[in-house]
């Protein structure tokens, strides 16, 4: 493993390569200090993420990309958050074409034709971590349905993101996903979810991607506040938390298979897939992206209004979604053992 600076800050983990046992409690920023850390800890990840992509053009090796991401978090005074995790060898992931996540950086040069996953979290010198992931094109010849792929996986997860605001349930998230992916006939990968983050790497709730209530059910409203049902900040979002949300989307099938390395995990008939990845805090009204790319990213409102009413629309009907038949509890339980979590 690459060395990590005695002066950096580093987490619980790093010097063990002991996972932290999954833990239910949500992560809530409540003071100002803390939501500033976790601010901090979001643009630092994306910034780098945004550098890293950059990197990745025919001929580049993933380990020249863990390379950057790697000694970036230092200069910058930050832990690359994957490093030692579990014993996961380098400080950041990156997964091409048929891996679904956790792909290990390596000797192998991208090409001509590529799409490939880079998957950045830090954390900073304030103990917080920040999380996102995009999917980047590799040169010119990238086909039709890899770019389409990649455009509606990204679309994908804005659709999530209109939907959370505070009282709004998680299963909401993995509705919205659900419902775009079937549309655009795209497979959602079931064994990987997004998570609590922020002074934790991981943390409860378990975010799942696909729809786990049936449609016409009772209760599957948004709700508000005051009425919201379940527990708070694990059922449904309460103001400060912190999340992320990272859909996984397949041109084929949605199980995966691990390599020998515990790690890497490719869709079981080779097809392609493609995951984008952010941070995000519950505020009073809406939600915040800790993660945006530098130079902007903003949530549109009047289209996130209008895609929650699609929504609501959308869960009153009756035909249940193929993913939903497993229950969510189930699902998290088996997705943490990776950090894709």
């Amino acid at each position: 493993m690459r060395l990590v600076p005695a002066s950096i800050r580093k987490p619980p983990y790093a010097d063990t390569g002991v996972s932290p046992p999954w833990n239910d409690t949500a992560q809530i920023a409540k003071k100002a200090e803390d939501k500033t850390a976790m601010r901090k800890a979001g643009a630092l990840a994306a910034s780098i993420l945004d550098r890293a992509g950059a990197l990745a053009k025919p001929g580049i090796t993933t380990e020249e990309i863990d390379i950057f991401v790697h000694d970036t978090c230092i200069e910058n005074n930050a832990y690359p958050s994957p490093l030692n995790y579990g014993k996961f060898p380098k400080s950041v992931c990156t997964s091409v074409n048929e891996v679904i996540c956790h792909g290990i950086p390596d000797a192998r040069e991208l090409v001509d034709g590529d799409i490939v996953n880079i998957d950045v979290t830090v954390y900073t010198e304030d103990g917080f971590h920040g999380d996102c992931s995009r999917t980047f094109l590799v040169g010119e010849s990238v086909s039709d349905a890899a770019r389409k792929l990649v455009d509606d996986t990204e679309e994908a997860l804005w659709r999530a993101i209109a939907v959370c605001q505070p009282g709004a349930p998680f299963h909401a998230i993995g509705a919205a996903i659900q419902d775009f992916a079937d549309t655009q006939s795209y497979g959602v990968c079931p064994d990987f979810v997004g998570h609590g983050v922020g002074q934790q790497f991981h943390s409860g709730p378990a975010v799942v991607h696909y729809r786990t209530v049936r449609r016409g059910s009772s209760g599957t409203g948004f709700g508000l506040m005051g009425n919201a049902k379940g527990k708070a900040g694990i059922d449904y979002m309460v103001a400060g938390q912190t999340f992320t949300i990272e859909p996984m989307l397949t041109l084929g099938a949605v199980k995966g298979r691990f390599w020998d390395d515990d790690w890497t995990v490719t869709t079981t008939d080779s097809c392609l897939t493609a995951q984008f990845e952010h941070t995000l805090m519950v505020t009073d009204d809406g939600v915040e992206i800790l993660t945006a790319r530098p130079g902007g990213e903003r949530l549109d409102v009047e289209g996130a209004a209008t895609r929650m009413k699609e929504l609501e629309a959308s869960l009153a009907r009756t035909s249940p979604s193929k993913s939903a038949a497993k229950s969510k509890k189930k699902k998290a339980k088996k997705a943490t053992k990776g950090f894709g979590v």
